[in-house]
């Protein structure tokens, strides 16, 4: 027997109940009581406001609790450094002594090759300033270089960019884990997107020679006695002065053709200064400022005005050498090649006085730039040159290019590296 619940009551006694009783029957019932039972749910769905909240709350709940897991996870992750120290975008300044080394720039994989930059990522790795897990991948601390220095080249101003945590005593702290040959000198905050070497506007090199390096092609190039004159030394400053302005250096490198855009350069300024005496014998220093420089290109230009000043090529060949034609550019010694300066002039107008952001100067560590030249970089230039002599050696070679029969094409040499010259 059926058992209808009291609300249906009125129903049941209503004439369209009746009416559906006499026509339909049992059946009919069937239907009415399902279309009561699916109304009643429904109202019993829209009914409670309070469980909609509580799905609500639920929900906030589980991804506050996920948030929460996140963060513990993260923090869980992090070093006592991470999270005492800030993760900052900073420049260093560097100062080191290339001898011995194979340039500024890393070698992965080629340990036997030691680099300025493998002794600086050990010694920023044991100082706490960055995970040792980034140590092999310094893109991930958004390193770069100013300048790339080639074997035995040294720097006094090398400006190298990176995050790292801005750990206490900073630099104290990277230099007890760094040889006495290489130092961080200072450190400046930059913005997030600054990089060294695209933001460098131009870059100033020294090079240290002696001057014997000037002499006749038919004197003693041994001769420590030996004195540049004045009218000698004019000469080497007329010819170094043809470099300056914008030309096409493709001469003064190797695999640029003469007429690939990215072989001009603009030089602003090289000079040779007065010459001095060390240890008994005399150097000059020549200095060069270019908005860049391609690889050897400084010590080609050294070497060709050499060749031109000792008597072994013609005035001439130095604005041949900076048109198409193809001539054979001597490339001097690296042995006195010292990176002195980068210089970010845009950078510093635009950032500098802001009120965040240091101008990109070193005025305050110029004293500390020139203690470090006077005990490592100079006595390393001269004590090497009078042991190995390398421009001696260099100057040897000189009789061996052909200035002119290289200018047609006729024939080719080999540069003291072993190198085809270009």
């Amino acid at each position: 027997m059926l058992r209808f619940p009291p609300q249906l009551l009125p129903v049941l006694n209503s004439q369209c109940f009746k009416s559906a009783r006499a026509a339909k029957g049992r059946c009919q019932l069937e239907r009415l009581r399902g279309l009561f039972v699916r109304s009643r749910m429904m109202a019993e769905e829209q009914k409670p406001p309070q469980i909609t909240v509580l799905k609500r709350a639920s929900d906030s709940s589980a991804v506050e609790n996920d948030h929460q897991v996140k963060k513990l996870k993260a923090d869980d992750d992090q070093t006592a450094d991470e999270k005492r120290f800030p993760k900052r975008k900073v420049v260093l300044l560097m100062a080191y002594s290339g001898k011995g080394y194979y340039g500024m720039q890393r070698n992965p994989g080629n340990s036997q090759f030691k680099t300025i930059e493998d002794e600086l990522v050990t010694a920023l790795i044991k100082a706490g300033c960055i995970p040792e897990n980034h140590g092999e991948d310094m893109k991930k601390m958004s390193f770069q270089r100013c300048a790339r220095t080639d074997k035995g080249v040294s720097a006094a101003g090398q400006v190298v960019s990176l995050k790292l945590w801005l750990i206490e005593d900073i630099l104290e702290k990277i230099n007890t884990h760094l040889p006495a040959q290489i130092r961080v000198l200072g450190y400046k905050r930059v913005t997030g997107g600054f990089n060294s070497k695209n933001n460098c506007d131009a870059r100033t090199y020294s090079y240290t020679l002696p001057t014997v390096a000037f002499s006749p092609k038919d004197s003693d190039q041994e001769d420590t006695s030996f004195r540049l004159d004045t009218e000698t030394l004019q000469k080497v400053n007329r010819l170094f002065a043809l470099y300056k302005g914008t030309h096409n250096f493709h001469n003064f490198t190797s695999q640029k053709g003469p007429r690939d855009p990215s072989a001009k350069r603009y030089i602003t300024h090289m000079s040779c200064g007065e010459p001095f005496v060390r240890q008994g014998a005399e150097f000059a220093v020549i200095t060069v400022r270019g908005q860049s420089f391609m690889m050897h290109q400084i010590r080609k230009m050294i070497g060709l005005v050499i060749a031109v000043v000792k008597g072994y090529a013609r005035d001439e060949v130095i604005e041949r050498s900076l048109g198409e034609e193809k001539v054979d550019v001597p490339k001097a010694p690296g042995l006195g090649l010292v990176l002195e300066r980068v210089h970010f002039d845009r950078y510093n107008k635009r950032f500098g006085g802001d009120g965040l952001h240091e101008t990109l100067e070193w005025t305050q560590e110029e004293d500390a730039i020139a203690a470090f030249k006077e005990a490592h970089i100079y006595p390393s230039i001269v004590e090497t040159e009078g042991q190995e002599k390398s421009m001696v050696s260099w100057m040897a070679t000189l009789p061996i290019h052909d200035f002119e029969a290289t200018a047609t094409g006729k024939q080719e040499h080999k540069d003291e590296d072993g190198n085809t010259s270009d």
